[in-house]
């Protein structure tokens, strides 16, 4: 297993992580999410538009648990740091409120307003916001997990990673001890290559390197669970494989492809009971 890709060429490393182009029914998929989403959103369990900075991105949902100092799941959304919405992804959270979490779904501003490594700043905000406050909405500060998708999955692992006292000393430095990425991106030069992405995201080799998790040390403490749908693309699963290969077993216990699914049904299988996806999500969470 490798970090690099010099044998693809740009246009084969487009063709690799264009996702979309992959699955002829995507449309169908973010369509589900957005129509369940709505439905969430309208019962009007959820407290939204919470901000948590003051850029314009910098707002967040919570849907609370039915029980004090619940656990806290936060899920950040994917869209290649490019597209996408958290109102599109409140379709998470029912699931996971039955089994007793709290859940929180941060947006950030998209590429190219803001770079990547903008983002992860802009996550480790919303990660310190849920920490002093989630509590006041029924969540415990000291169960904090999160779990994102694609884009999101990158930024997921980017918080396990974070020094949280280099931030803010009166943060914690165990803030963030267990990630769940679903169809991570760990490693950001090939997106740098790959010229339909890099027209957005306008990486440059010191963005690539300081905000590409295979690329930076393994965290002191903590587990990340990556997996990948077994129908995606082989960089897909490279990028899965490359984070165990670079974080160590230890660090990341569970390296998985699920069979049978694509880029947009492995994030479906999360909020699914019984599948292997939604058994760790409730593992990570203590559920």
């Amino acid at each position: 297993m490798t970090l690099t890709t010099e044998l693809l060429t740009p246009s084969q490393l487009d063709a690799q992580y264009n996702a979309r182009a992959r699955v002829p029914e995507f449309a169908q998929h973010v369509a589900r999410w957005q129509g369940d989403s709505a439905q969430v959103r309208a019962a009007g369990r959820g407290r939204l538009g919470v901000r948590y900075g003051p850029a314009p991105g910098e707002t967040l949902d919570i849907f609370p648990a039915d029980r004090p100092r619940a656990p806290v799941l936060v899920f950040i959304h994917g869209g290649y740091w490019r597209s996408m919405d958290k109102s599109d992804h409140s379709f998470i959270a029912p699931a996971f409120n039955q089994s007793g979490a709290t859940v929180v779904i941060p947006n950030y501003d998209l590429c190219p307003a803001v770079t990547i490594p903008e983002i992860s700043l802009q996550m480790v905000r919303a990660l310190a916001w849920t920490w002093r406050h989630v509590a006041e909405h029924g969540g415990d500060p000291r169960r904090i997990s999160v779990a994102g998708h694609s884009a999101g999955g990158h930024l997921a692992a980017m918080m396990l990673a974070c020094y949280w006292q280099q931030v803010d000393t009166s943060l914690p430095s165990d803030l963030v001890t267990h990630a769940l990425s679903i169809s991570g991106l760990y490693d950001l030069e090939p997106l740098r290559q790959a010229p339909s992405f890099q027209a957005d995201l306008r990486l440059t080799p010191d963005d690539a390197l300081r905000a590409s998790p295979a690329r930076l040390p393994a965290p002191r403490l903590g587990r990340l669970d990556a997996v990948v749908g077994g129908l995606e693309s082989e960089e897909f699963r490279r990028q899965t494989n490359a984070i165990r290969q670079v974080w160590g077993q230890a660090r990341v216990p569970v390296c998985e492809a699920l069979e049978g699914l694509n880029h947009f049904s492995v994030l479906e299988s999360l909020v699914q009971p019984g599948s292997r996806l939604h058994a760790l999500a409730l593992e990570m969470l203590g559920l």
